[in-house]
Protein backbone atom coordinates (compact mmCIF):
# COMPACT_ATOMS: atom_id res chain seq x y z
CA UNK A 1 0.00 0.00 0.00
CA UNK A 2 1.24 3.46 -0.92
CA UNK A 3 -0.67 6.63 -0.18
CA UNK A 4 0.52 10.08 -1.27
CA UNK A 5 -0.78 13.23 0.42
CA UNK A 6 -0.19 16.67 -1.09
CA UNK A 7 0.45 19.59 1.26
CA UNK A 8 -0.58 23.13 0.38
CA UNK A 9 2.64 25.01 1.09
CA UNK A 10 5.84 25.13 3.15
CA UNK A 11 4.04 26.58 6.17
CA UNK A 12 1.63 23.64 6.22
CA UNK A 13 4.56 21.24 5.88
CA UNK A 14 6.37 22.83 8.84
CA UNK A 15 3.24 22.66 11.02
CA UNK A 16 2.78 18.98 10.17
CA UNK A 17 6.35 17.69 10.19
CA UNK A 18 7.46 19.50 13.33
CA UNK A 19 10.78 20.93 14.42
CA UNK A 20 13.62 19.31 12.41
CA UNK A 21 11.14 16.77 11.02
CA UNK A 22 10.53 15.38 14.51
CA UNK A 23 7.02 14.23 13.60
CA UNK A 24 8.34 12.35 10.60
CA UNK A 25 10.93 10.55 12.73
CA UNK A 26 8.32 9.71 15.37
CA UNK A 27 5.97 8.19 12.79
CA UNK A 28 8.79 6.13 11.29
CA UNK A 29 9.66 4.73 14.69
CA UNK A 30 6.21 3.26 15.30
CA UNK A 31 6.29 0.20 13.03
CA UNK A 32 9.05 -1.54 11.05
CA UNK A 33 6.45 -2.38 8.40
CA UNK A 34 5.52 1.23 7.59
CA UNK A 35 7.58 4.15 6.29
CA UNK A 36 6.56 7.78 6.08
CA UNK A 37 8.62 10.07 3.86
CA UNK A 38 8.42 13.66 2.68
CA UNK A 39 9.69 15.12 -0.58
CA UNK A 40 8.83 18.69 -1.30
CA UNK A 41 5.13 19.09 -0.59
CA UNK A 42 4.35 15.39 -0.98
CA UNK A 43 3.98 13.08 2.01
CA UNK A 44 4.12 9.34 1.28
CA UNK A 45 2.96 6.52 3.55
CA UNK A 46 4.10 3.09 2.35
CA UNK A 47 3.84 -0.37 3.85
CA UNK A 48 1.86 -3.55 4.03
CA UNK A 49 -0.82 -4.94 6.29
CA UNK A 50 -3.33 -3.22 8.58
CA UNK A 51 -0.72 -1.07 10.34
CA UNK A 52 0.00 0.80 7.10
CA UNK A 53 -3.69 1.57 6.63
CA UNK A 54 -4.04 2.72 10.25
CA UNK A 55 -1.04 5.06 10.07
CA UNK A 56 -2.11 6.40 6.67
CA UNK A 57 -5.51 7.26 8.15
CA UNK A 58 -3.81 8.96 11.09
CA UNK A 59 -1.58 11.05 8.81
CA UNK A 60 -4.64 12.18 6.87
CA UNK A 61 -6.29 13.24 10.14
CA UNK A 62 -3.11 15.09 11.14
CA UNK A 63 -3.13 16.97 7.84
CA UNK A 64 -6.77 17.90 8.49
CA UNK A 65 -5.85 19.21 11.95
CA UNK A 66 -3.04 21.33 10.51
CA UNK A 67 -5.47 22.82 8.00
CA UNK A 68 -7.64 23.87 10.92
CA UNK A 69 -4.72 25.90 12.28
CA UNK A 70 -3.07 23.40 14.64
CA UNK A 71 0.56 22.34 14.83
CA UNK A 72 1.73 18.78 15.57
CA UNK A 73 4.58 18.06 18.00
CA UNK A 74 6.78 14.98 18.06
CA UNK A 75 5.17 13.95 21.36
CA UNK A 76 1.72 14.30 19.77
CA UNK A 77 2.78 12.11 16.85
CA UNK A 78 4.22 9.39 19.11
CA UNK A 79 1.07 9.24 21.23
CA UNK A 80 -1.38 9.46 18.34
CA UNK A 81 0.56 6.80 16.46
CA UNK A 82 0.44 4.38 19.39
CA UNK A 83 -3.30 4.89 19.78
CA UNK A 84 -3.90 4.50 16.03
CA UNK A 85 -1.98 1.20 15.94
CA UNK A 86 -4.00 0.04 18.95
CA UNK A 87 -7.15 0.59 16.88
CA UNK A 88 -8.39 3.72 18.66
CA UNK A 89 -10.28 6.30 16.64
CA UNK A 90 -8.79 9.69 17.51
CA UNK A 91 -10.21 13.10 16.67
CA UNK A 92 -6.80 14.70 16.14
CA UNK A 93 -8.07 18.27 15.79
CA UNK A 94 -10.41 17.81 18.75
CA UNK A 95 -7.56 16.66 21.00
CA UNK A 96 -4.87 19.07 19.87
CA UNK A 97 -7.26 22.01 19.81
CA UNK A 98 -8.73 21.44 23.29
CA UNK A 99 -7.03 24.41 24.98
CA UNK A 100 -7.66 24.67 28.72
CA UNK A 101 -5.64 27.80 29.48
CA UNK A 102 -3.10 30.09 27.86
CA UNK A 103 -0.78 30.99 30.72
CA UNK A 104 0.44 34.54 31.28
CA UNK A 105 3.78 33.34 29.90
CA UNK A 106 2.04 32.43 26.64
CA UNK A 107 2.12 28.66 27.15
CA UNK A 108 -0.93 26.81 25.83
CA UNK A 109 -2.05 24.20 28.34
CA UNK A 110 -4.17 21.40 26.90
CA UNK A 111 -4.86 17.68 27.33
CA UNK A 112 -2.31 15.63 25.44
CA UNK A 113 -3.95 12.21 25.63
CA UNK A 114 -7.45 10.82 25.26
CA UNK A 115 -7.52 10.04 28.98
CA UNK A 116 -6.58 13.61 29.82
CA UNK A 117 -9.29 14.88 27.47
CA UNK A 118 -11.88 12.72 29.28
CA UNK A 119 -10.57 14.12 32.56
CA UNK A 120 -10.95 17.73 31.43
CA UNK A 121 -14.46 17.02 30.14
CA UNK A 122 -15.42 15.36 33.45
CA UNK A 123 -14.23 18.36 35.49
CA UNK A 124 -16.26 20.69 33.29
CA UNK A 125 -19.35 18.50 33.55
CA UNK A 126 -19.42 17.43 37.22
CA UNK A 127 -19.46 19.35 40.47
CA UNK A 128 -17.01 16.86 41.98
CA UNK A 129 -14.48 14.77 40.08
CA UNK A 130 -12.09 12.06 41.31
CA UNK A 131 -9.04 11.36 39.17
CA UNK A 132 -6.77 8.40 39.85
CA UNK A 133 -3.58 7.84 37.93
CA UNK A 134 0.18 7.35 38.10
CA UNK A 135 2.81 10.06 38.27
CA UNK A 136 3.23 12.21 35.18
CA UNK A 137 -0.33 11.99 33.88
CA UNK A 138 -1.12 15.68 34.50
CA UNK A 139 -3.78 15.07 37.16
CA UNK A 140 -2.95 18.11 39.26
CA UNK A 141 -1.64 20.39 36.52
CA UNK A 142 -4.75 20.13 34.36
CA UNK A 143 -7.06 20.59 37.34
CA UNK A 144 -5.18 23.72 38.35
CA UNK A 145 -5.22 25.04 34.78
CA UNK A 146 -9.00 24.64 34.68
CA UNK A 147 -9.25 26.31 38.07
CA UNK A 148 -7.15 29.29 36.99
CA UNK A 149 -9.15 29.60 33.77
CA UNK A 150 -12.41 29.57 35.77
CA UNK A 151 -11.02 32.17 38.16
CA UNK A 152 -9.96 34.39 35.25
CA UNK A 153 -13.46 34.07 33.79
CA UNK A 154 -14.97 35.10 37.17
CA UNK A 155 -16.85 31.79 37.44
CA UNK A 156 -15.66 31.39 41.05
CA UNK A 157 -14.56 33.84 43.70
CA UNK A 158 -11.76 31.69 45.13
CA UNK A 159 -9.27 29.04 44.16
CA UNK A 160 -8.25 26.66 46.96
CA UNK A 161 -5.38 24.20 46.50
CA UNK A 162 -4.69 21.64 49.20
CA UNK A 163 -2.55 18.62 50.03
CA UNK A 164 -2.21 16.38 53.06
CA UNK A 165 1.18 16.87 54.76
CA UNK A 166 2.15 13.22 55.00
CA UNK A 167 5.73 12.12 55.52
CA UNK A 168 7.26 9.73 52.99
CA UNK A 169 9.90 8.10 55.17
CA UNK A 170 11.11 11.37 56.71
CA UNK A 171 10.00 13.08 59.90
CA UNK A 172 8.68 16.64 59.90
CA UNK A 173 10.18 17.03 63.34
CA UNK A 174 13.67 17.07 61.86
CA UNK A 175 12.91 19.95 59.49
CA UNK A 176 13.82 23.45 60.69
CA UNK A 177 11.34 26.25 61.29
CA UNK A 178 7.82 26.67 62.57
CA UNK A 179 4.81 24.58 61.51
CA UNK A 180 4.15 26.64 58.38
CA UNK A 181 7.76 26.37 57.27
CA UNK A 182 7.63 22.61 57.84
CA UNK A 183 4.52 22.02 55.74
CA UNK A 184 5.46 24.39 52.89
CA UNK A 185 7.76 21.82 51.21
CA UNK A 186 4.73 19.51 50.86
CA UNK A 187 2.83 22.31 49.11
CA UNK A 188 5.73 23.36 46.86
CA UNK A 189 4.47 21.42 43.77
CA UNK A 190 1.21 23.40 43.96
CA UNK A 191 3.09 26.70 44.15
CA UNK A 192 5.30 25.69 41.23
CA UNK A 193 2.31 24.83 39.04
CA UNK A 194 0.57 28.07 40.02
CA UNK A 195 3.63 30.13 39.11
CA UNK A 196 3.73 28.37 35.73
CA UNK A 197 0.26 29.70 34.97
CA UNK A 198 0.31 33.14 36.59
CA UNK A 199 3.03 35.73 36.87
CA UNK A 200 4.74 35.57 40.25
CA UNK A 201 3.57 39.04 41.25
CA UNK A 202 -0.06 38.34 40.32
CA UNK A 203 -0.06 34.96 42.07
CA UNK A 204 1.35 36.48 45.26
CA UNK A 205 -1.16 39.33 45.11
CA UNK A 206 -4.05 36.90 44.75
CA UNK A 207 -2.75 34.86 47.69
CA UNK A 208 -2.39 37.98 49.84
CA UNK A 209 -6.03 38.85 49.11
CA UNK A 210 -7.19 35.33 49.88
CA UNK A 211 -8.47 34.84 46.33
CA UNK A 212 -6.00 31.95 45.96
CA UNK A 213 -5.18 29.74 48.94
CA UNK A 214 -2.55 27.02 49.09
CA UNK A 215 -3.19 25.20 52.35
CA UNK A 216 -2.49 21.89 54.11
CA UNK A 217 -5.54 19.66 54.35
CA UNK A 218 -5.56 19.95 58.15
CA UNK A 219 -6.42 23.65 57.83
CA UNK A 220 -9.72 22.84 56.09
CA UNK A 221 -11.53 21.51 59.14
CA UNK A 222 -14.53 23.59 60.22
CA UNK A 223 -14.74 25.59 56.98
CA UNK A 224 -17.59 25.84 54.46
CA UNK A 225 -16.26 26.61 50.99
CA UNK A 226 -18.81 28.50 48.90
CA UNK A 227 -18.23 29.82 45.37
CA UNK A 228 -14.81 28.17 45.16
CA UNK A 229 -12.87 25.89 42.83
CA UNK A 230 -11.13 23.42 45.15
CA UNK A 231 -8.35 20.98 44.22
CA UNK A 232 -7.17 18.30 46.64
CA UNK A 233 -3.88 16.78 45.47
CA UNK A 234 -2.13 13.60 46.70
CA UNK A 235 -5.49 12.46 48.06
CA UNK A 236 -4.33 8.86 48.37
CA UNK A 237 -2.56 10.07 51.54
CA UNK A 238 -5.72 11.24 53.26
CA UNK A 239 -7.09 9.05 56.00
CA UNK A 240 -10.71 7.93 55.73
CA UNK A 241 -11.82 10.52 58.32
CA UNK A 242 -9.83 13.29 56.61
CA UNK A 243 -11.43 12.55 53.26
CA UNK A 244 -14.93 12.65 54.74
CA UNK A 245 -14.05 15.94 56.42
CA UNK A 246 -12.76 17.42 53.15
CA UNK A 247 -15.66 16.30 50.97
CA UNK A 248 -18.19 17.77 53.39
CA UNK A 249 -16.53 21.22 53.18
CA UNK A 250 -18.06 21.75 49.74
CA UNK A 251 -20.47 24.68 49.74
CA UNK A 252 -22.86 26.26 47.26
CA UNK A 253 -21.63 27.12 43.74
CA UNK A 254 -18.37 25.24 44.26
CA UNK A 255 -16.45 22.68 42.23
CA UNK A 256 -14.14 20.03 43.70
CA UNK A 257 -11.40 17.98 42.03
CA UNK A 258 -9.68 15.18 43.97
CA UNK A 259 -6.50 13.66 42.52
CA UNK A 260 -4.20 10.88 43.64
CA UNK A 261 -2.11 7.83 42.82
CA UNK A 262 -3.36 4.84 44.80
CA UNK A 263 -0.13 2.93 44.13
CA UNK A 264 1.83 5.47 46.22
CA UNK A 265 0.11 5.51 49.61
CA UNK A 266 2.44 6.84 52.34
CA UNK A 267 0.07 6.41 55.28
CA UNK A 268 1.24 4.46 58.34
CA UNK A 269 0.49 0.74 58.38
CA UNK A 270 -3.08 0.07 59.43
CA UNK A 271 -4.42 3.40 58.13
CA UNK A 272 -6.81 3.08 55.20
CA UNK A 273 -6.61 5.52 52.29
CA UNK A 274 -9.51 7.96 52.25
CA UNK A 275 -9.37 8.17 48.47
CA UNK A 276 -9.69 4.42 47.96
CA UNK A 277 -12.63 4.31 50.37
CA UNK A 278 -14.32 7.37 48.83
CA UNK A 279 -14.12 6.02 45.28
CA UNK A 280 -15.50 2.69 46.46
CA UNK A 281 -18.52 4.05 48.32
CA UNK A 282 -19.34 7.10 46.16
CA UNK A 283 -19.00 5.67 42.66
CA UNK A 284 -22.76 5.16 42.19
CA UNK A 285 -23.77 8.64 43.38
CA UNK A 286 -25.08 10.89 40.62
CA UNK A 287 -23.31 14.17 39.92
CA UNK A 288 -19.83 12.80 40.59
CA UNK A 289 -17.19 12.14 37.93
CA UNK A 290 -14.58 9.35 38.11
CA UNK A 291 -11.60 9.19 35.76
CA UNK A 292 -8.78 6.65 35.84
CA UNK A 293 -5.61 7.51 33.91
CA UNK A 294 -2.99 4.93 32.96
CA UNK A 295 0.63 4.82 31.89
CA UNK A 296 -0.59 5.66 28.36
CA UNK A 297 -1.48 9.11 29.71
CA UNK A 298 2.03 9.84 31.03
CA UNK A 299 3.37 13.00 29.41
CA UNK A 300 6.85 12.99 30.94
CA UNK A 301 9.98 11.30 29.60
CA UNK A 302 9.16 7.94 27.93
CA UNK A 303 11.23 6.20 30.60
CA UNK A 304 8.60 7.20 33.18
CA UNK A 305 6.05 5.03 31.36
CA UNK A 306 8.47 2.09 31.42
CA UNK A 307 9.18 2.60 35.12
CA UNK A 308 5.46 2.69 35.95
CA UNK A 309 4.89 -0.52 33.99
CA UNK A 310 7.74 -2.25 35.82
CA UNK A 311 6.26 -1.32 39.20
CA UNK A 312 2.79 -2.37 38.05
CA UNK A 313 4.18 -5.79 37.14
CA UNK A 314 5.50 -6.16 40.69
CA UNK A 315 2.13 -5.02 42.10
CA UNK A 316 0.31 -7.52 39.89
CA UNK A 317 2.57 -10.28 41.16
CA UNK A 318 1.84 -9.21 44.74
CA UNK A 319 -1.92 -9.21 44.06
CA UNK A 320 -1.72 -12.72 42.68
CA UNK A 321 0.17 -13.89 45.77
CA UNK A 322 -2.07 -12.00 48.22
CA UNK A 323 0.58 -9.40 49.17
CA UNK A 324 -0.20 -6.10 50.87
CA UNK A 325 0.89 -3.94 47.95
CA UNK A 326 -1.62 -5.58 45.69
CA UNK A 327 -4.41 -5.29 48.25
CA UNK A 328 -4.28 -1.50 48.24
CA UNK A 329 -4.95 -1.27 44.52
CA UNK A 330 -7.38 -4.16 44.42
CA UNK A 331 -9.65 -2.36 46.91
CA UNK A 332 -10.21 0.35 44.30
CA UNK A 333 -11.23 -1.98 41.50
Amino acid sequence: MTRVLKLADEEEARALLGDRDGVLRALNGLSPDVSVSARGLELTVAGSGPQAELLAGLVESMVGAVRQGHSISRQDAEYLGRRALAGDSVDVAGLIGATVLVSEKGTRIRPRTLGQLRYVEAIRKYGMTFCIGPAGTGKTYLAMALAVAALNAHEYERLILSRPAVEAGESLGFLPGDLREKVDPYLRPLYDALYDMLRLEKAQRLMERGTVEVVPLAYMRGRTLNDAFIVLDEAQNTTESQMKMFLTRMGYSSKVVVTGDVTQVDLPAGKGSGMIQAVSILRNIGGLGFVELTDEDVVRHPLVRSIIRAYEAVAESARNSGGDEGTRVAELE
